[in-house]
């Protein structure tokens, strides 16, 4: 069994900053990709930023230069830093972690269950 669990949501006031984490735990061989996604209400989830097992990155544009997404690999955990926040931020956040439970087995991507970030004055 793989778990992501998620933690770090909560309310904040417009331009203020938030630190998301979310540890992987379980039985897990390797990861190759980490990232966070988000859904506001009445939207589709969307891609907030990613990070490879190599480092490299990808930023949604809404967040770009906002947002930095990072990962300690040695504890299978991935963090998203969120500045200069906006009311458009708002929505539930979820991690999501691409990876193998046996070297000889498929890849599968597993979701964290959402935290809440509110953006509000």
């Amino acid at each position: 069994q793989v778990q992501l669990v998620e933690s770090g949501g909560g309310l904040v006031q417009p331009g203020g900053s938030l630190r998301l984490s979310c540890a992987a735990s379980g039985r897990i061989f390797s990861i190759n990709v980490m990232g966070w996604h988000r859904q506001a209400p009445g939207k589709q989830r969307e891609l907030v930023a990613q990070v490879t097992s190599g480092g490299n990155t990808n930023y949604a544009d809404s967040v770009k230069g906002r947002f930095t997404i990072s990962r300690d690999n040695a504890n299978n955990t991935v963090y998203l830093q969120m500045n200069s926040l906006k009311l458009e931020d708002t929505a539930v956040y979820y991690c999501q972690a691409d990876l193998k439970t046996t070297d000889w087995g498929p890849q599968y991507r597993y979701w964290g269950q959402g935290t809440q970030v509110t953006v509000s004055s």
